[in-house]
């Protein structure tokens, strides 16, 4: 938290004419006002939530509402004193106005409802990212700052009017973007979010209506947009609020998510649900990769996903003979008919093993029809559910199925696939065939959550039984402890006799307390639904996430460049054929990240197989070229960069992902694959015989997304001796 009387900057003496008196008073005196309405609004924040939590837990809907209410007053708490005045990103100076506007992660108001602090994601906060020379909207000036441990390290102002050039220390219009990403890398993404520029701004502020294409090369700031809009999203659509279904986050891989995990909190807002497409299926964990590449494209096609279908309907027909029914007071005739007429009752879209339960009810209400005895209704239930006969042949009808059973037989039974699947050439299905039908590869996983979507829990209506026969045994005690209480009453009248009413009997009975199953966070629907690194999904897997967001609103981000199996369609027509419409593409063509020197060598590797590839250009110049090694000095590169950098990050890219030996394991250096760096960043980037990535597009895409890894030095190590580049090392 900043000190009323300590000074929010802290410039280094090289910057001392931005310490000017007349450049930074007026931000002095309002971070301290920043700082006592923060301390303020914690402490009243901390009473608010700790009367929440001692609130009674209540029932339903009134829980609900508590463990909402708790669960938002704990984030905007952990936002507050993890950031103090450091959730100022900057000010913006109008035209018309001379007063300041400051722009913050969260909003903020003092105790007399003045602003101090206008949240990034308003309307009116735009032009703080989006002004630019040619389109100022309406501003004069803009300030940003670069904080470093809780203080202003730097600031720059942008200045777009010709009357605006006095009293602002800087006027480089790019200077802010450019100095922080001179900056090192830390474990974390680096928050740049009062960085965004213009182009990636308005991506962020689009609209949530069908599906938005961000496409870009590296450094382009795809994940930076990604995020900010996810955020953006949920504070500006009130459709895509947490009880409308909120946003998923799919990237490529969990070194990826616990790279990007500290940015959504950072922007006020931490309802995001992230996961990689392993995680949508529980085989995932254990999945491997599918050794054979002709059974991969196989499982790739939205076909075999949509052999699921028929797989399930071969379990969901009707007796074709009818049979006697015998109950405690008659026997009732049962027809094929009435078979089929209960099966078709089943209501639309009900998965295959809850829709048993509908069955059997239907069944029961036919035969309750038929029947001419004197018997009950209830009394004719209780004994047609003892029916063996009944009940078998139903369940051999309609049986309860596994999706991992289903999925193994189609693997494990040629007549069985070929039926289901009867596009698949012979030569296919034997391709398909395999000794353990459940040994789970990636492919598998877009056809077992398909067969699990279509099929349901298979156990639900078990726990549907148990949690009726709790909340009636709940009941009946209750009713018990309430005829107590009454016969104690020396009148039996009086507002204890309200006891006897069925609806307070029932607003007693907490029924999300009583057993049930815990809730899959990440089996949607969800209203939006971001997707990175998308180039690599395979039709099958678009289909998983289609089946979690039936609004089709989505944010795609991804590059045709990196894509490892080759991505030559545009993505208006990959999308188009996977089953999206109303698409929209936002191109980013400015490498912000990778220096010219890095860049310019990734760019021959994947244009040699890749002629058209979308390749950014690059800004930026770290004047430290590619350097050229040999795989035995590895151990000696890092140890001199790290001594020469002591907060900086280190990555070392091989073909193994744990640098095979090749070196000791150290602070600050991660050791990854190609394919599990995407997304990420890192100041030095060391190829660990990158001939070894393979050849081909596969090769040169893995080379090209390890080049660009690289935010200020890139060294390639080969088995031959080190070369006179060897002398441009950074030591």
């Amino acid at each position: 938290m900043h000190s009323l009387t300590a000074s929010a900057f802290n410039l280094p003496d090289r910057l001392s004419p931005k310490a000017d008196p007349a450049l930074i008073d007026g931000d002095e005196r309002h971070f301290a006002a920043i700082a006592e309405s923060l301390e303020q609004t914690i402490a009243e924040l901390s009473d608010r939530l700790e009367a929440a939590r001692r609130a009674p837990g209540g029932v339903g809907r009134e829980a609900m509402d508590r463990d909402t209410e708790i669960h938002r007053l704990t984030g905007r708490l952990r936002t507050l004193r993890r950031f103090g005045v450091d959730l100022c990103l900057g000010h913006i100076v109008s035209a018309d106005h001379p007063e300041p506007v400051y722009i913050g992660r969260l909003g903020l108001t003092d105790s007399t409802g003045r602003r101090l602090l206008l949240d990034w994601r308003s309307p009116a906060a735009e032009p703080f990212f989006a002004a630019t020379h040619a389109n100022p909207m309406g501003l004069a000036s803009r300030r940003r700052y670069r904080w470093t441990g809780g203080r202003i390290s730097d600031y720059w102002d942008e200045v777009f009017t010709a009357d605006g050039l006095e009293g602002h220390a800087a006027l480089d219009d790019q200077s802010a973007f450019i100095a922080s990403l001179g900056s090192n890398r830390s474990a974390r993404m680096r928050d740049v979010l009062g960085t965004i520029q213009a182009d990636q701004d308005a991506v962020i502020r689009a609209g949530s209506r069908g599906a938005l294409v961000v496409d870009g090369g590296p450094g382009t700031g795809k994940t930076v947009v990604a995020l900010h809009r996810a955020a953006h999203l949920l504070y500006s659509d009130p459709r895509l609020g947490h009880r409308r279904g909120g946003v998923l986050f799919v990237g490529p891989s969990r070194p990826y998510l616990a790279y990007v995990a500290d940015v959504l909190p950072s922007l006020g807002e931490e309802g995001v649900q992230t996961c990689t497409v392993r995680d949508l299926v529980a085989e995932g964990a254990g999945a491997a990769i599918e050794s054979d590449p002709a059974v991969a494209r196989l499982k790739a096609s939205v076909d075999l996903v949509q052999a699921i279908e028929p797989a399930v309907g071969i379990y969901e027909e009707p007796p074709t003979k009818g049979m006697t029914v015998s109950t405690h007071w008659s026997d009732i005739w049962l027809s094929a008919d009435d078979w089929a007429a209960a099966f078709e009752a089943v209501e639309p879209g009900t998965p295959h093993n809850e829709a048993r339960d509908q069955i059997r009810e239907e069944l029961f209400t036919i035969l309750i029809d038929k029947d001419d005895s004197e018997a009950s209704p209830e009394l004719l239930r209780r004994s047609l559910l003892q029916n063996r006969e009944l009940i078998g042949t139903l369940n051999r009808a309609w049986p309860m199925l596994e999706a991992s059973d289903l999925v193994g037989d189609l693997w494990s039974v040629p007549a069985y696939l070929r039926k289901c699947a009867p596009r698949l050439s012979r030569d296919d299905v034997r391709k398909l065939q395999r000794a353990d039908a459940q040994a789970w590869t990636v492919s598998d996983l877009p056809l077992l959550d398909a067969a699990r979507q279509r099929l349901g829990d298979p156990e639900a209506s078990v726990r549907k039984r148990r949690h009726e026969a709790a909340v009636a045994a709940e009941r009946a005690r209750r009713a018990d402890v309430i005829d107590n209480v009454i016969a104690a009453d020396a009148d039996g009248e009086g507002a204890v006799t309200m006891l006897r009413g069925q609806d307070l009997q029932d607003s007693l009975i907490d029924e999300s307390a009583l057993p049930g199953a815990e809730p899959d966070l990440l089996a949607g629907p969800f209203a939006h639904i971001v997707v990175d690194e998308a180039q690599e999904l395979t039709d099958a897997e678009w289909q998983m996430l289609l089946l979690r967001c039936p609004s089709r609103s989505f944010t795609i981000v991804g590059d045709r460049a990196q894509a490892r199996h080759g991505f030559t369609e545009s993505w208006q027509e990959r999308l188009e054929r996977i089953g999206l419409d109303r698409i929209n593409v936002a191109s980013l063509s400015i490498n912000y990240r990778t220096p010219e020197e890095v860049m310019a060598e990734a760019e021959l590797v994947i244009r040699a197989e890749l002629p058209d590839a979308n390749v950014p250009t690059s800004i930026r110049s770290s004047g430290i070229p590619v350097v050229h090694g040999s795989v035995a000095d590895l151990d000696a590169i890092l140890d001199t960069w790290l001594a020469a950098h002591a907060d900086g990050v280190a990555c070392v890219i091989g073909t193994g992902g744990s640098g095979e030996g090749t070196f000791r394991a150290r602070p600050r250096v991660r050791s990854l694959t190609p394919e599990l760096s995407k997304g990420l960043e890192f100041d030095l980037a060391v190829l660990v015989d990158p001939e070894a990535f393979g050849k081909g597009v596969e090769g040169a895409v893995d080379r090209y997304v390890a080049m660009t890894r690289a935010t200020q030095q890139l060294v390639i190590l080969t088995d031959r001796s080190l070369d006179a580049d060897a002398d441009a090392l950074d030591y």
